[in-house]
């Protein structure tokens, strides 16, 4: 079980669910796939880092942990809107979500990635435990996409 996060539109940001003054729980997987996606995976050493950076971002805790946590779709931040940047898209989700098999927790993950609308790519994401589906769910990245060629 979790904490459920929430999405703030406004802020464009998420924070933990309260009501009533308490946190509010997750028993679904809906969590642990928010935190999958939305987190930062330190970059590979064969990456290209948006904008020329130095930082291979990543949680502190990796250098603890044999399983890395997180996405590598911040790479994508200033990417255009090509076929072959949904292609990554949806590389870079399978691999964040790559626990959820290794735990048992779903026999299959598929992802699509689609150009929603300018600027913005959305990630259909379904998890299957024996031919049935445990979450299904919709995700969108509004990054500063660069549109056309």
């Amino acid at each position: 079980m979790d904490v459920a996060l929430v999405y703030d539109a406004d802020a464009k940001a998420f924070d933990l669910a309260i009501l009533g003054g308490d946190l509010v729980t997750d028993s679904t997987l809906q969590t642990a796939v928010l935190l999958s996606l939305y987190t930062d995976r330190r970059a590979l050493p064969e990456d290209v880092l948006p904008d020329d950076g130095t930082d291979r971002r990543g949680w502190w805790c990796d250098a603890y942990s044999d399983r890395l946590q997180g996405s590598r779709l911040w790479l994508l931040s200033r990417e255009k809107d090509l076929d072959s940047v949904l292609r990554r898209a949806e590389e870079y989700a399978k691999e964040a979500l790559t626990w959820v098999i290794e735990d048992g927790i779903g026999d299959a993950v598929q992802v699509e990635a689609i150009h929603l609308r300018r600027g913005v790519l959305q990630l259909i994401v379904g998890i299957e435990r024996q031919s049935t589906s445990v979450l299904a769910g919709r995700y969108d990245y509004v990054w500063g996409m660069t549109d056309g060629v």
